[in-house]
């Protein structure tokens, strides 16, 4: 099956609709896949937001610009699928709890459509990892901070662990001055490279 048809497929997905209806946000299934077979850099995160349920575009808001600018790509260039794939954790928003935090993505999503979907993009050439579920699933469970520390390591091996780029990190970043002065300067020279 072609990248393109799995694509298809995920998008009608609604394995989770009922979990889905007993959320507060009481919202139907909306899976965002974005990738083709011809993808070389990997973007992995959590699931949708809210934001992004409704627009059907992946990091469409403010934590995505700050990814992006990470990154050192522009709109045009992180949405082109035949070059850029943005496979979270999950398909679709999970939804709010009662306190109106996000929840975490259901496990039933990565096992049912994850490792078809990273076997559908065979010229994948590095993986950037967003926040702690990503990096579980690829590396397995350890501290975010630590698989962030150790990133030339990790590099070295295909993968890029990054914090989430939401504000709610912004004092970490703070904290942690290195990474904007040393990790996100390689990982710019690193995408570019991979993206020829």
């Amino acid at each position: 099956m072609t990248a393109e048809a799995l694509a298809g497929r995920i998008s009608a997905c609604c394995l989770c609709a009922e979990r889905f209806a007993t959320t507060a946000t009481a919202h139907e299934p909306r899976p965002v896949p974005w990738f083709r077979g011809t993808t070389r850099l990997l973007i992995s995160g959590q699931a949708p937001g809210m934001r992004v349920h409704g627009s059907g575009v992946p990091f469409d808001d403010a934590s995505g610009d700050r990814l992006r600018d990470w990154l050192g790509l522009d709109r045009a260039a992180f949405y082109d699928r035949d070059r850029v794939a943005v496979v979270p954790m999950a398909f679709c928003f999970p939804g709010y709890d009662a306190k109106g935090s996000d929840l975490p993505p259901p496990p039933i999503c990565a096992k049912t459509w994850r490792a078809e979907v990273l076997a559908a993009m065979p010229d994948l050439q590095m993986k950037v990892l967003v926040g702690g579920a990503a990096m579980a699933w690829h590396l397995g469970k350890g501290p975010v901070s630590e698989r962030v520390q150790d990133w030339r390591r990790l590099a070295g091996q295909g993968f890029w662990c990054l914090p989430h780029p939401s504000w709610r990190n912004t004092g970490w970043l703070k904290r942690n001055n290195w990474f904007e002065a040393d990790l996100v300067p390689a990982l710019r020279m690193a995408v570019a490279e991979v993206l020829g």
